[in-house]
């Protein structure tokens, strides 16, 4: 006995509806579910064909880029999308021979199809750098810009920002700059994980209420869930708009450990300047050059969380800065929503 691929019924392989794909027959209990079948292969067919139009994509990639680092979820959307992949001791695999059609790779949640599930939603792009002669922020500084322009023009009450603690060199403190001197301390990237949301809570419990709030993605998303969920702590204080300032990230690093391996370097934190990622090379910039490493040594120091984080560009800001995609110099500028 065969099954109705359509109804799941078994049939006999003396029925008179059959249908060959891909080299393989089909048997139905009726016309109707051999109807519904060929509809089906017939769109499928199309979708191959439309994918095949724009990019030969083979299921190569899929392996290369996914199976093979081991992000595959095991979800089954290649296996289900194509009579030639099958589950093979727990992991996709070729068993037939590969069009190039791309409909498994188009399908996968971890692949990257669109620009969209790279970036996130965005009303416009910009590569801008501050105009300001006397900004020293990281890339192009136009975060400091806008937050110094915004205070100095009564737009915003305070930015929620990170300095560098004076008595501990490169550890990061959040605080309240109400003034552009108090934006211009907070200058460039620290690459350590700051408790921002502390600073943001006791700002809007002295009553202001325009506030920007600048840091990476894990930051910027407990703000918004603090907005957007219906046990959020902000519905508390509606009359407060927070203007979200997202930083592009791909690390973050425990301060301990970047002091440890700036030490076992033959560097002292108070040495260094500036401390930037570009290109999978960390650099440390001091008065009498530039020491570079590869991102890798700082792995052990990598924070936990960092491994988990799908969100390089701030999706859930109102504005997303970085260095990627601009040259060196400049600033990558995504607006994402009507405030912003």
């Amino acid at each position: 006995m065969m099954t109705d691929p359509i109804c799941k019924a078994h049939v006999s392989e003396g029925s008179s509806y059959v249908t060959d794909y891909g080299g393989k027959k089909y048997y139905f209990c009726s016309a109707e579910c051999k109807n519904k079948f060929d509809q089906l292969e017939k769109s499928v067919i199309r979708l191959k064909r439309n994918i095949g139009e724009k990019e030969r994509i083979s299921f190569g990639k899929l392996k290369k880029e996914i199976i093979n680092l081991g992000i595959c979820t095991l979800c089954g959307a290649c296996v289900s999308s194509c009579e030639s992949i099958a589950f093979v001791n727990s992991q996709p695999k070729l068993i037939d021979k590969c069009t190039a059609c791309g409909v498994c790779y188009n399908q996968c949640p971890r692949t990257v199809t669109r620009e969209e599930d790279l970036v996130g939603k965005l009303r416009f792009g910009y590569a801008a750098r501050s105009g300001m002669p006397d900004s020293k922020g990281q890339d192009g500084g136009v975060v400091t810009s806008l937050l110094a322009y915004g205070l100095e023009e009564g737009l915003l009450d305070c930015a929620i920002v990170t300095r560098k603690s004076e008595g501990n060199p490169w550890r990061p403190e959040p605080f309240i700059a109400t003034t552009a001197d108090e934006v211009l301390e907070s200058a460039g990237s620290i690459y350590s994980h700051s408790m921002t949301m502390e600073p943001l809570m006791s700002a809007i419990k002295q009553g202001m209420r325009s506030i920007a709030f600048v840091g990476p993605s894990c930051n910027i998303d407990a703000v918004h869930k603090m907005q957007t969920s219906p046990y959020g702590f902000l519905h508390l204080f509606l009359r407060a708009k927070v203007l979200k300032f997202g930083l592009f990230c791909m690390d973050s690093f425990e301060h301990e450990g970047i002091r440890e391996f700036v030490q076992a370097k033959g560097m002292d934190l108070n040495d260094i300047e500036s401390m930037k990622i570009r290109k999978g090379v960390f650099e440390f910039g001091m008065a009498d050059g530039l020491e570079s490493y590869d991102l890798s040594e700082l792995d052990q120091y990598r924070s936990t969380s960092c491994k988990f984080c799908t969100d390089m560009a701030a999706e859930n800001s109102d504005i997303s800065f970085g260095g990627v995609g601009t040259p060196q110099g400049w600033s990558t500028v995504l607006a994402r929503s009507s405030i912003g």
